[in-house]
């Protein structure tokens, strides 16, 4: 498990967390954090890698194949999301109309595919974790994007957990073979939260990036800060991740419906 916190060294731009072909972490992917001004122009066309693109907060207009895309969004904790997905050799602008920033996911895919845009009405969000299981200390909102079933052509899978202050998600501990990423964003800049991976611990915080490619994994968030994380998966060839979960066998009782009855014995 690797943590990156690059808070001190962000600025206006493209700025590069993970770099596939240089940083030997596993992931199979590049990640990186777009910071937009009013007026900013930016454009990607990979002649390798399919390139998802996630508007976290701000006002930006999307550009590709001669469609646009007018995406608004003041935050990731109460509005939903516009991604896009496009493969490689698309030309894509965003321009900024208020200060935005973009979570930016790239893989190398050699399939062409049609670009998909990905808007608030089409998002998949399941609630989980109700209030009569385990106390509701696992409430959380589950949202995906794209995945194997509507985006077989891809090789990424996208989503975003909104994690309530004090509670837990990924949660309980589990694990696939496939390498996953998260991406933090917390609704106060000093929030935090923590993350278990395995069998390491990682203080969490705004703009962080974790690196998971095995291992049983969990998290929370502080009490009063809320977190809303992106999450990425790289498929492996020959073996997608299709929902892909295998619980920690130590902590499996907890899916039990009598689980509360324990918590109160002794």
């Amino acid at each position: 498990m690797t943590y990156l916190n690059k808070n001190a060294e962000l600025k206006r731009g493209y700025n590069a967390y993970i770099d596939a072909s240089a940083d030997d972490m596993g992931t199979q992917m590049d990640v990186g954090l777009l910071v937009l001004e009013e007026g900013d122009v930016f454009r990607f066309e990979e002649p390798e890698k399919e390139v998802a693109v996630l508007l976290f907060s701000g006002k930006v207009s999307f550009r590709w194949n001669g469609e646009t895309v007018a995406a608004e969004r003041p935050d990731c904790f109460r509005h939903e999301a516009y991604c896009l997905l496009a493969p490689r050799r698309t030309k894509i602008e965003l321009t900024a109309r208020d200060h935005s920033e973009l979570y930016i996911q790239k893989a190398v895919n050699e399939r062409d595919y049609t670009p998909v845009m990905y808007t608030p009405e089409t998002v998949q969000t399941q609630h989980a974790g109700a209030a009569g299981e385990l106390l509701g200390c696992m409430r959380r909102e589950i949202k995906t994007f794209f995945d194997y079933e509507n985006a077989p052509f891809s090789n990424m899978v996208l989503g975003e957990v909104l994690n309530f202050p004090g509670k837990w998600s990924s949660y309980p501990p589990h694990h696939h073979p496939q390498p996953e990423v998260y991406f933090y964003r917390f609704d106060y800049p000093d929030g935090f939260g923590a993350g278990f991976a395995n069998g390491e611990i990682y203080k969490t915080g705004h703009n962080g990036l974790a690196v998971i490619n095995h291992g049983f994994h969990s998290q929370t968030a502080a009490p009063g800060y809320a977190m809303c994380y992106a999450w990425g998966i790289r498929h492996l060839e020959g073996d997608p991740w299709k929902k892909t979960r295998i619980d920690d066998p130590e902590h499996a009782w907890l899916w039990r419906p009598d689980a509360n009855d324990h918590i109160f014995q002794g």
